[in-house]
């Protein structure tokens, strides 16, 4: 706690530690209530190799002598706001672990209140939010969704937070925060999930060989533009004469397929040799060889080929 007291504040914990240091003797020496100096002297001792001990200590003190307005009360009340910060910074990371979200997020909300700019508390509760929504719990999407949006606003603007860890640096970072937008954005406005989703892929981590992502990408084109297309194309062309507007409209909705096309074919791909994700393979070939299809006068001729090359091939942009 205290190297990062050292980072956060240096003059502020400079004086602290002043105070701290000469303070036991200095209370021996002007009271002779001798409760009032045990207590601050097991708060000096502990300060360093114990905080936890010296928090005790210092919220001791304050209970018992909070009448007190004097350098010790006033350096103890500051000592003990810093100690609780750095403290919930500490925590929320267990939290998330632990899946206790609610508090998780509770103790995030306290930290940002305090430092609305900390990176590192945006970034954990982004991943938090995308981790509960995974478990069908929606309470957070829309603060998640926020803290997602600034923290890649400010990763991307040059700052970096005090550590990348679970990440493996600035890239990995950013492709989980644009994965946790597209996931919490597909529910609701899946066209808007589309970029995100397309952002993540391109980057270079982990997450570019996840298959999940892919499929994530072909549900959001699926639910987004191509569900609205479809149903405009039904309602106004289907099973009537071919026409330049006809046309135009397939033209349109064969694009979207393709890129369908191309997201399932890279979920397959990425999941080749993975066990686990065997059946999730075997139901992902259903679209795929139906879109795949359509787009080849119902034959699946080269589809095996494609797939193999799937990840060979640049990510299409959105249409």
């Amino acid at each position: 706690m205290n190297s990062l007291l050292r980072k956060v504040m240096p003059a502020l914990f400079l004086a602290l530690l002043i105070v701290g240091i000469s303070g036991a003797a200095a209370v021996a020496q002007e009271t002779d209530d001798q409760a009032k100096i045990d207590i601050y002297k097991r708060f000096v001792d502990n300060r360093v190799p114990n905080p936890t001990m010296a928090y005790q200590a210092a919220r001791d003190y304050l209970q018992k002598y909070q009448k007190d307005k004097d350098q010790y009360t006033d350096y103890l009340q500051k000592w003990v706001v810093l100690y609780e910060r750095d403290d919930r910074k500490n925590q929320l990371p267990g939290l998330i672990k632990q899946k206790n979200f609610a508090e998780a997020f509770k103790v995030g909300q306290r930290i940002l209140t305090d430092e609305p700019d900390y990176l590192r508390a945006q970034i954990d509760l982004a991943y938090a939010g995308y981790q509960a929504a995974t478990t069908k719990n929606d309470t957070y999407n829309a603060e998640a969704l926020g803290y997602a949006k600034k923290a890649i606003a400010s990763i991307e603007g040059g700052k970096a937070p005090t550590e990348w860890a679970p990440f493996k640096g600035k890239e990995d970072t950013l492709a989980y925060l644009y994965r946790s937008v597209g996931y919490l954005t597909l529910k609701t406005s899946p066209e808007q999930a589309i970029e995100p989703l397309l952002s993540a892929a391109r980057l270079e981590s982990d997450l570019k060989k996840n298959p999940y992502l892919y499929v994530l990408l072909a549900g959001a084109y699926e639910a987004g533009p191509y569900k609205t297309l479809s149903a405009s194309y039904q309602k106004d062309f289907a099973n009537k004469p071919e026409t330049p507007e006809s046309k135009a409209a397939l033209e349109k909705l064969s694009v979207l397929i393709d890129r369908m096309i191309d997201a399932y074919a890279r979920a397959v791909a990425s999941a080749a040799g993975d066990p686990s994700a065997e059946q999730s393979k075997k139901d992902w070939m259903v679209p795929l060889t139906n879109y795949y299809k359509f787009r080849h006068e119902g034959s699946e001729a080269g589809l095996p080929e494609f797939i193999a090359a799937a990840m060979q091939k640049p990510l299409p942009p959105k249409p």
